[in-house]
């Protein structure tokens, strides 16, 4: 039987050493040349199973391989990760360093590695991923010799002393920005960017030692240890309290759990032909076809979807924020692979018959494609995907009726800003869910759930969201952020959520400890009342009047389609 499609021959509830003695192929590898692309998601997770499946496409994916959830399945807080599974990973990695062309943990020549979490159902954001595994004190400068790029060896580290210290050894992440942003203004800096390789050499000794005072032990420079607690921290991050928060709140089952991927890392962070961006092969707010996403230069993959940076547009004709940004574009930087882009996103669609939400890095101009899945999307890019995609020929008719949620056409009629309170617009930003919303302004997710207890309508403000807001998004009828774009956490989730949402709205100085959002003259305070727009991007203060759009032509050929097959797609 084939190791991708084998059925878990023991109960799930038992512990995990046991089911390693009974399921053989509990590690999976993938790359160029390895496997069928036959891929069991229950076991692997969509975003293990989908690397598997597209790079036996021949899609330019970093070689790696999952390892199976059910191998984390009853790990404790406290339990290191089995022997048998141990000995598994270490002849995986000896087989990952022969396709890769690195050794892990070598002084002279290192092969790094990024762990991540993935499930079967997609919970964006809310488990563990730790990047940059295998840096040391001493690989750490060979790094730097190899590359020829001491600035991007030295961030790389850093990076992995402040997310290994956060995810695995439990220091609180604002101590590390609170070390960085000292840094920043004692030497006049405003941004990461503009950090040189002696500005994250002389940080590093910090954040080293505040791993050791926190935690009472020294970060780990063993290569072998950092990958067995990263790992075990992945597996772990399943019972977290924000991923255990979304999983009730979305009927998410309990006894899932996740796979880990270890793969290769590639670096969008090497200078200004490298960079990583987001992108979605239909716009997921509207359903209009072409690509819709971000792309940030000289970059790693969290600095766009944490939303704590602004990205540049993917294409020259993309609108950021309303305001045209053609030059500063992907397609303007890196034509070539721009253009290498489009063709697999193409292909990617077409291969799993659904619009794709694909996360990529370029290292030196050559891309790599490091996860595709189907897109969120709101309810009117439910349907007009669903629609072209039948057109196309890439789905049945019949297909694309049973893709609709039958709620999601009621949703078509949520109201939207008439145009005279468009035109008294405080503030706009990217229009990232649809619908209207008036609401009393929460600047935290503990404001925002003790209004909604009180019986009132919230929009929740935030300079970004972050996973940890997910009870403040879910108690929320609308969300707006200063910053992040079109591919944010708050995005995203808003989306999947089905909540009006207006991101990056940059004019918003949102100050969360004073409880308060200033634009020009006007200030805005917890419970005062906003309207917010994410159609159009635009946030209005006080209650607004509102419209209920007309069906387009998209609604109206799927009911001529369901009638047809005999499906009830009737709205009230």
């Amino acid at each position: 039987m084939n190791s991708l499609t084998a059925p878990d021959i023991a109960p799930p509830h038992l512990p995990a050493s046991v089911l390693l003695s009974a399921v053989p192929d509990v590690i999976v590898p993938f790359g160029a040349g390895l496997g069928d692309g036959r891929a069991d998601v229950g076991r692997l997770g969509n975003k293990g199973a989908r690397l598997v499946e597209m790079a036996a496409l021949g899609i330019p994916v970093p070689p790696g391989f999952v390892i199976a959830a059910e191998a984390g399945r009853g790990l404790g807080a406290q339990d290191a990760l089995p022997a048998g599974l141990i000995e598994r990973i270490d002849g995986a990695i000896l087989a990952l360093e022969r396709q890769a062309g690195g050794r892990f943990g070598d002084a002279e020549r290192p092969l790094l590695l990024s762990v991540r979490s993935g499930a079967a159902v997609s919970m964006p954001g809310m488990m563990d991923s730790i990047l940059n595994l295998g840096l040391n004190d001493r690989s750490v400068e060979g790094l730097a010799a190899t590359s020829g790029d001491a600035r991007f060896a030295y961030d790389c580290y850093r990076r992995l002393v402040q997310s290994f210290g956060c995810m695995v050894m439990g220091v609180p992440g604002h101590r590390f920005e609170a070390l960085l942003d000292e840094h920043k203004e004692e030497r006049a800096l405003q941004r990461d960017g503009d950090l040189t390789a002696e500005d994250w050499r002389s940080l590093l000794p910090s954040f080293l030692r505040l791993v050791e005072t926190r935690c009472g032990r020294p970060f780990p420079q063993d290569p072998a240890e950092q990958l067995r607690l990263a790992v075990a921290a992945v597996f772990r991050s399943w019972m977290n309290p924000r991923a255990v928060a979304f999983r009730a709140l979305h009927d998410v089952p309990e006894d899932l759990g996740t796979a880990v991927t270890v793969q290769a890392m590639v670096f969008g962070n090497r200078g200004p032909d490298s960079g990583t961006g987001v992108l979605f092969t239909r716009d997921p707010s509207t359903g209009v076809p072409g690509l819709c996403g971000e792309f940030l230069a000289d970059a790693q993959g969290e600095d766009v979807v944490s939303g704590t940076c602004d990205p540049d547009p993917l294409s020259a004709g993309q609108l950021n924020s309303g305001q045209p940004n053609a030059d500063r574009s992907m397609e303007r930087r890196l034509p070539a692979v721009y253009a290498e882009l489009c063709a697999v996103a193409e292909r990617l669609e077409r291969a799993f018959a659904d619009m794709q939400d694909i996360e990529f890095t370029v290292e030196g101009g050559r891309l790599f494609i490091l996860q595709s899945r189907s897109g969120k999307r709101s309810s009117e890019a439910a349907v007009r995907i669903a629609v072209d995609l039948a057109e196309e020929g890439i789905v049945t008719r019949d297909e694309a009726v049973r893709r609709v949620d039958p709620q999601a056409l009621d949703e078509l009629l949520r109201p939207t800003l008439t145009a005279d309170a468009l035109a008294a617009a405080i503030a706009t930003g990217l229009p990232a869910s649809p619908g209207a919303a008036t609401g009393r302004a929460a600047f935290t997710t503990d404001d925002a759930v003790r209004l909604a207890r009180g019986g009132a309508p919230v929009i929740l403000c935030r300079p970004e969201t972050s996973p940890e807001d997910i009870h403040g998004m879910h108690a929320a009828v609308g969300i707006v952020t200063a910053r992040g774009g079109f591919t944010s956490h708050a995005a995203t989730v808003a989306r999947g959520m089905g909540r009006p949402c207006v991101c990056g709205a940059r004019m918003l100085r949102i100050d969360v400890e004073d409880g308060a959002m200033r634009v020009g003259d006007v200030t805005v305070r917890t419970g005062d009342l906003l309207t917010i727009d994410g159609s159009n991007g635009a946030v209005v203060l006080g209650a607004a009047p509102l419209q209920r759009p007309a069906p387009d032509g998209a609604t109206a050929r799927l009911l001529d389609w369901a009638r047809k097959c005999g499906v009830g797609l009737a709205t009230d």
